[in-house]
């Protein structure tokens, strides 16, 4: 048995262990960042955690001078730092590692030099780490004190709601937020809800005394009916492959904005007429006028570019046609920079691709494709408010002595107002629950 311990190769294999709890030291940074952590049972999380980490310290002393084990007391401190930093007071989940990360940094098999410079790096990641986070969130982050009133999930599951009153220099508000119930990472002694998916649905100024939530389910085609009755304008944000999928080219949607007032009278505008106008409209005539060609098949393209476009897009002959649909992000840009006046610097236009809908023109089945479901879930509220609190307010404000008030008053404010549909949530893609970016938001 101590030949086999001793054995080289036994202490290879045992060494990717090492590498396995610094994963999930890694994962666990990964959540910090996009998630807010809820613990169930701090009690035994605290213990099952420090038994694993426990475990985790013996095999790596035993493997320190493995290449896998080396590398992982390298990792650990810096993954933690986030960790540290914002689920600050969650001693029981962080200190466990926190040790594990120190004792086999100290005691890795690495030369002394490099324990001692990354120990230095490590060190002061934390201390200017701890004193910029604490600095933005003593600058940034509002002093409000906020309480929950009221907390619920829709009936279908998919989303979950909470009111909140907020205690401000403004006389206070109480917002309703709504966020999806189906994006949580949960195991036995933690649940991770991902940040920043909130949506704020109502809000009232001042603080309302009670916000009564009523959910009720709708069909996709009552819905779209009930839109379509209240305005023929109401547009729908779809991506370029939607556009595709919808029947739509990349040349149909281009557009022209920022008109001067004189590139509008060129098409029969006035100065007070809105852009953007859609190339689809003008004629062949008009769009001369802005240096634009148009094709048979609908293409468009500039007639005299600028020795700078040729150059960002690649035409080393000079004798290239240029579509507009062929141009970067990178082109375009140069494209539009050349139609200003450079006396005056007014813009006279620029071309822009318009990535709506008008959502009148969508039949049901488009409206399936672009993941609005057959039906789901709406909010509606009713909204109360103290008015004997009110009146002891004002008379608070104006000095006066208040009057001893008796049971509370309630008055009606607002009654069965539809303030969330699945329908605009799905189609406007408010939870995208798949995408991560960082932000300034993640860290307040």
């Amino acid at each position: 048995m101590k030949n086999l311990f001793a054995n080289v190769w036994t202490k290879r294999v045992i060494a990717i262990l090492s590498a396995i709890y610094t994963f999930y030291v890694c994962k666990l940074c990964y959540y910090s960042i996009f998630y807010d952590i809820h613990i169930q049972q701090r009690a035994s999380l605290c213990l099952a955690v420090s038994g694993v980490s426990l475990v985790a310290l013996v095999i790596m002393l035993y493997t320190r001078h493995q290449i896998l084990t080396r590398i992982s007391s390298f990792i650990i401190l810096p993954a933690m730092l986030p960790v540290v930093l914002l689920y600050f007071g969650e001693w029981g989940l962080i200190i466990p590692i926190i040790i594990v990360g120190i004792v086999i940094l100290l005691l890795s098999g690495a030369g002394e030099g490099v324990k001692t410079a990354l120990a230095t790096i490590i060190l002061l990641m934390y201390i200017f780490g701890a004193l910029g986070y604490f600095l933005f969130t003593s600058f940034f982050v509002s002093n409000a004190k906020e309480e929950v009133i009221g907390t619920g999930v829709s009936p279908s599951g998919d989303y979950r709601y909470r009111i909140v009153n907020t205690e401000d220099s403004s006389n206070g508000s109480t917002a309703v937020y709504v966020e999806p119930n189906t994006a949580d990472v949960k195991y036995s002694l933690a649940t991770f809800t991902l940040k920043n998916l909130e949506r704020v649905v109502f809000i009232d100024r001042p603080s309302d005394s009670e916000v009564e939530v009523t959910w009720g389910t709708q069909k996709r085609s009552e819905i779209t009916d009930y839109l379509n009755s209240l305005s023929d304008k109401i547009e729908v944000t779809v991506t370029d492959a939607e556009l595709e999928k919808l029947g739509y080219t990349y040349d149909n949607k281009l557009q022209l904005t920022n008109l001067s007032a004189s590139r509008k009278f060129a098409i029969g505008l006035t100065a007070s007429d809105v852009d953007p106008v859609f190339m689809d409209t003008l004629t062949d005539e008009q769009l001369d006028f802005y240096g634009i060609g148009r094709e048979a098949d609908g293409r468009y393209y500039i007639k005299e570019p600028s020795a700078e476009l040729r150059e960002e897009v690649g035409d080393k002959t000079g004798n290239k046609r240029i579509y507009f649909r062929d141009l970067d992000a990178g082109a375009l840009k140069v494209f539009n920079r050349e139609q200003v006046d450079q006396a005056t610097g007014i813009t006279y236009f620029n071309v822009k691709k318009s990535h709506t809908v008008m959502l009148n023109t969508l039949t049901d089945e488009q409206l399936a494709y672009l993941g609005v479901s057959p039906e789901g879930d709406i909010m509606s509220i009713t909204v109360y408010r103290d008015k004997k609190k009110e009146e002891k307010d004002e008379q608070n404000a104006e000095g006066e002595a208040p009057a001893e008030s008796a049971e509370p008053e309630k008055e009606v404010v607002v009654e069965n107002k539809l303030v969330f549909r699945y329908y605009v949530a799905e189609l406007e893609d408010f939870y995208n629950v798949n995408s991560r970016s960082i932000s300034v938001e993640l860290f307040n």
